[in-house]
């Protein structure tokens, strides 16, 4: 372990156990707990943007980062109790944000959305804040510009109070990584709306039509707060773009419109045209070993229904998919940003009660890509809700030791990912399960 949150803390951290008592196992799941209440305070912020709240989501915050304190719980069992209650916070967190956005902004609906194809004086806008992109489009929609997401902005163009402005007209790049290259090359104004931002280089050359808003900031950029016309005004001074794309990707599906499935899909399944369900979403990022979850998703039969959410989906969501063979059940469902994990909750719960089964026994993989604090979140979340049988990649956190580890295989069966071919054999259930 490496903690020095106290006096006591030896010159470069309490790499041993501590002289507070605290041992490298209990270090790990504090660690835990914190990452996942800064996941569950990313979701709350935004809701309570909008003007809804769950005092008990509060409550468990900050009963939680309490017990993280120097000589307050000792005990490995309570602490992991402790985890699980953040976890339960998750998905009540969650639930928080789906009716915020649902009830200001319709239920989505599928759609296919333009990638890549710009046109006129434009504004690119990513991060994961719809509330701030409503604002910016009422703002600007007599301005003579067209308004663009990136990232996990995508799933924005499902939601109808959204689409209902003509000029936000499409999708421009992939998962926030590419935002240095992009933003380059993005010829318009840019405004980043929430985490997932990268400081410009000390040359770049977008760094004067950058714009930060709500919570956050980077060095040098202009920080707006409710009047974005400072946007709308250096989008006007930018050269017209005109870059001509024919792609498109598909968002908007919400767990009601695959529910309005689910005869279809229960038939499906009962014919045998419909073999297995894969979650597989998360984060991205430029990291070794991510290319695993497009080959996966390549590998995947015709017979089986790929869902993904969050920036994850753009290791795969530019594949082809079609239809499951003899059914009009789309393949690809895309359920939108990463705290739509609620939805493909409510999707799973839905299908165990339809074959009167329990999630676990549903003909059904979850593949998690993680990369920061809201993945920690919504993990704990699926163990809070006893979903077992988690792959986790491309590496396991650095902080979790070898006995935390293994005391989430054995309780949930959480493990790393492999390769994907034999990963998908043994979760379709054509290999043994690997010997631990």
């Amino acid at each position: 372990m490496n903690c020095s949150q106290c006096e006591w803390t030896r010159p470069d951290g309490c790499e041993m156990p501590g002289v507070c008592g605290k041992d490298p196992d209990l270090n790990s799941i504090q660690e835990t707990i914190l990452y996942g209440v800064k996941g569950v305070s990313a979701y709350a912020t935004h809701a309570r943007e909008a003007g809804y709240v769950d005092p008990d989501v509060d409550a468990t915050v900050h009963e939680a980062l309490y017990s993280t304190l120097t000589n307050v719980d000792f005990s490995t069992e309570s602490t992991l109790e402790t985890a699980l209650d953040v976890g339960e916070a998750a998905v009540d967190v969650m639930e928080l944000l789906d009716d915020a956005h649902t009830e200001e902004l319709g239920t989505p609906q599928p759609t296919e959305v333009p990638q890549n194809d710009v046109e006129g004086h434009s504004i690119l806008v990513t991060g994961h804040d719809l509330f701030m992109l409503e604002q910016l489009l009422e703002q600007s929609k007599d301005e003579g510009v067209n308004v663009y997401t990136h990232s996990e902005m995508l799933p924005a163009h499902g939601y109808p109070e959204l689409a209902k402005y003509d000029h936000l007209k499409g999708n421009v790049g992939g998962a926030w990584h590419d935002q240095r290259r992009l933003f380059e090359e993005f010829p318009g104004a840019i405004l980043g709306t929430s985490n997932c931002l990268q400081p410009p280089t000390e040359d770049a050359g977008y760094r004067d039509r950058f714009y930060t808003a709500g919570v956050t900031g980077l060095e040098g950029v202009t920080h707006l707060e409710d009047d974005f016309s400072p946007l709308v005004e250096t989008a006007k001074e930018t050269p017209a773009a005109d870059w001509d794309s024919d792609e498109t990707l598909s968002t908007g599906f919400y767990h009601e419109t695959v529910l309005d499935m689910a005869p279809q899909i229960v038939e499906a399944v009962e014919n045998g045209d419909l073999r297995h369900f894969f979650v597989i979403a998360g984060c991205d990022a430029p990291t070794q070993g991510r290319s695993y979850y497009t080959e996966l998703a390549r590998q995947v039969p015709e017979d089986c229904l790929v869902i993904t959410m969050g920036c994850g989906k753009f290791r795969l969501n530019d594949l082809e998919y079609g239809t499951v063979p003899g059914t009009d059940i789309p393949r690809l469902v895309d359920l939108g940003q990463c705290n739509n994990s609620y939805s493909a909750i409510k999707i799973a719960t839905a299908l165990a009660d339809a074959f009167d089964c329990g999630v676990n026994d549903l003909p059904l993989s979850i593949v998690l890509s993680w990369f920061e604090q809201k993945a920690v979140a919504i993990l704990l979340g699926l163990l809070h809700l006893g979903i077992e049988d988690i792959r986790l990649g491309p590496s396991l956190p650095e902080w979790l030791t070898e006995d935390v580890i293994g005391i989430l295989n054995a309780e949930y069966g959480l493990q790393p990912i492999g390769e994907p071919s034999s990963d998908l054999d043994r979760m379709l259930g054509e290999m043994p399960a690997a010997a631990d």
